[in-house]
């Protein structure tokens, strides 16, 4: 509709998804390498643990209990087996988090692959903007903007697909 707008070419998107699926993917790495090096730290410690427990331990759903062994210090014990719970916790969620950037780095590729067959600039931008609302593309881009952000921000740019009613 405005004349300003360059004419847009599948191509483009094509281009931009496989930027996209690029970034996550380097994203997903740099989690891969956080998490192995937290695991690596977390059974070192529960290595430590047990060795500080003379090797009298029960293990109950990845707790270490005191067995009976002689001059261990209960409350210090405690607070490591806390602290080793919470950063299990933090594990889980970055392994979470990492599978979330995975999911959409190959949901960007796989729409690359798809847009790679259509002349359509115009039905490619809809199925970007489709794909990125469905997905909250944005919320994975903090310093980059995606092209639902862009669209939203020219007011739509399109006959549908932002959420942006309200006024």
């Amino acid at each position: 509709m405005g004349e300003g707008d360059a004419e847009l070419t599948a191509d483009e998107f094509v281009e931009y998804c496989e930027t996209q699926a690029r970034l996550l993917w380097g994203q997903v790495e740099t989690m891969e390498d956080e998490i192995d090096d937290l695991l690596s730290d977390l059974d070192d410690e529960m290595a430590d643990l047990r060795e500080r427990l003379g090797g009298h331990t029960d293990t109950v759903e990845g707790t270490v209990t005191p067995g009976p062994g002689e001059g261990t210090d209960l409350d210090a014990i405690e607070e490591l087996e806390a602290d080793l719970e919470e950063r299990q916790t933090v594990a889980a969620a970055k392994q979470a988090r990492m599978k979330a950037f995975r999911e959409l780095a190959v949901g960007y590729a796989e729409l690359a692959t798809d847009l790679a067959d259509t002349d359509d600039g115009r039905a490619a931008l809809k199925r970007v903007l489709e794909f990125e609302q469905e997905r909250d593309a944005p919320a994975y881009f903090p310093d980059r903007q995606t092209v639902l952000e862009a669209a939203s921000d020219d007011g739509g740019g399109g006959d549908e697909g932002t959420a942006d009613d309200s006024g």
